[in-house]
């Protein structure tokens, strides 16, 4: 039972990576070629997009490897391990990186906003940072749960 659903999450996190990297080779670079065709005024504001965007696709596959990772840990049985903490602290790291690269980037939303006036995109923006920091936040919280269990191995090994 607990390698199917496993499974499933495996399959999930390669489900969420998959239109991700297909913007990341499709998407973004022709809208960057667009803009570029365009002289718009208005490209540096695609341009600070698509850079924004790239920035936090790196962290975001980083992430999503540590995901599956960890799922294979908890395959092996051994999701309680030091190697699970510190799958859930680079998950951890990775949001609060992305989280923070959106910040500078919610200008260049609001501008696309103004110019499509589309104020949904700046909410796509703010609900990027807010679901990265709610992810930061749960793996912190699993990689506390976890921690203490090896902080009294040490204790007891006297390291």
């Amino acid at each position: 039972m607990k390698q199917r659903s496993t499974l499933f999450l495996k399959i999930a996190v390669f489900i969420i990576g998959t239109p991700v990297l297909a913007l990341c080779i499709f998407g973004l670079p022709m809208l960057a070629k667009e803009a570029a065709e365009n002289n718009s005024e208005y490209a540096y504001v695609l341009y600070g997009f698509l850079i924004v965007m790239y920035v936090s696709a790196i962290p975001f596959f980083f992430a999503l490897y540590q995901a599956f990772k960890l799922l294979s840990y908890i395959d092996k049985k051994k999701a309680f391990s030091e190697l699970s903490v510190k799958a859930l602290k680079n998950i951890k790291y990775c949001a609060v990186i992305i989280s923070i690269s959106y910040v500078p980037g919610l200008p260049f939303f609001y501008i696309v906003a103004k110019l499509e006036d589309a104020p949904g995109i700046m909410l796509i923006g703010l609900g990027i940072i807010f679901a990265s920091t709610i992810i930061a936040v749960f793996a912190a919280v699993l990689q506390r749960l976890l921690q203490p269990e090896f902080d009294s191995f040490e204790a007891i090994l006297g390291k």
